[in-house]
């Protein structure tokens, strides 16, 4: 278990048989919103894919796949870690056009995950990626479709407070833009984590930008797979928890790579064997369509809007007897 927060004379403002209710009524809400927002449609999605392919995400790099043998083909599958990848190879496949997007409820198991307040070992999230025309992978445009993210989780939030009464906090819409660079010059001395929670403290509602590549100081704020963002086009939507009282991510998104930054971030990597993959070849000729997109995390997001303390209060997953301990002797009733 790492470490656990758990706040002062917590209670949840919903009984569990509300949470349920309201798990659904956010879940229908957000997702509608979201929907209209940035044009998506639904698509099914796959839970696993052929390794052999390139199309796992393949998160910090370090991360086990979940694999099994498949008795009828002699081959064997990867339970997905994101759809980062195979989405862009779908609205490839699947005939999208430039302003049109796709999104699916992506689950998948991450066994190497840290459990804590907002990890677990079962991932869900919205999964989406819409096609963009060139003249789009700009910053500028990033930051337009954050700005609709955000409003939509807002919109969802301030629903389920008219919904249910017992809910008190907002969510600010008004985003402010920060780069990784800029974090480090004004925490010198602090880890990216803290770097986080003392801007979003501040801001509320912030987009951190310029993930995965290394800063002044020979880190990366954070770990990104080569192969989906460009470093210099994404970023990560955080909000201030106030039931926590910490920084709180509830998505990771970008705007793709093209053939000129996947080639960099190869290199920079130390990964250029991926360039005999199946999706790294057809992204680097130019088959696959310029995109943008993210995940946005289901179980995250309501906890967020519901008020809760422990993401196990809205989903059901497995928990070392440590942490089932300290949450029973914390209030929190995990599912």
């Amino acid at each position: 278990m790492s470490s656990l927060i758990k706040p002062e004379g917590y209670k949840s403002r919903l009984s569990v048989y509300d949470t349920q209710k309201a798990i659904g009524l956010t879940k229908r809400i957000f997702e509608d919103n979201l929907r209209r927002a940035l044009n998506l449609s639904r698509v099914s999605a796959p839970l696993f894919v052929d390794p052999a392919t390139g199309l796992n995400d393949d998160l910090n790099g370090v991360e086990r796949a979940v694999t099994f043998d498949i008795k009828e083909t002699g081959t064997t599958g990867a339970v997905v870690h994101s759809l980062a990848k195979w989405k862009r190879m779908a609205l490839y496949k699947y005939g999208f056009s430039v302003g049109e997007g796709l999104y699916a409820d992506m689950n998948a198991i991450r066994r190497d995950e840290e459990l804590d307040n907002l990890h677990s070992i079962y991932v869900d999230q919205w999964d989406w990626e819409a096609i963009i025309a060139k003249q789009s992978r700009n910053e500028e445009y990033l930051k337009e479709t954050v700005i609709k993210i955000v409003d939509a989780i807002c919109t969802a939030k301030e629903r389920l407070n008219d919904f249910f009464p017992a809910l008190m906090t907002e969510l600010s819409r008004d985003v402010s833009f920060v780069t990784s660079e800029e974090l480090l010059s004004m925490y010198p001395d602090k880890t990216p984590k803290e770097r986080e929670a003392l801007y979003v403290r501040e801001h509320k509602t912030a987009f951190i930008m310029h993930i995965g590549d290394t800063l002044a100081d020979g880190r990366p704020h954070d770990g990104r797979a080569p192969d989906y963002d460009d470093w210099h086009l994404n970023g990560d939507i955080l909000f201030w928890n106030e039931t926590l009282g910490c920084a709180f991510e509830v998505s990771s998104m970008g705007i793709r790579v093209d053939a000129e930054s996947l080639s960099y971030q190869l290199e920079k990597s130390g990964q250029n064997a991926r360039r005999e993959l199946m999706f790294h070849k057809m992204l680097l000729d130019g088959t696959l369509p310029l995109t943008m997109g993210g995940g946005i995390g289901q179980s995250r997001l309501c906890m967020l809007i519901l008020e809760k303390a422990h993401i196990g209060e809205v989903q059901v997953s497995i928990w070392d007897d440590k942490t089932i301990s300290e949450c029973k002797s914390a209030n929190i009733g995990l599912l």
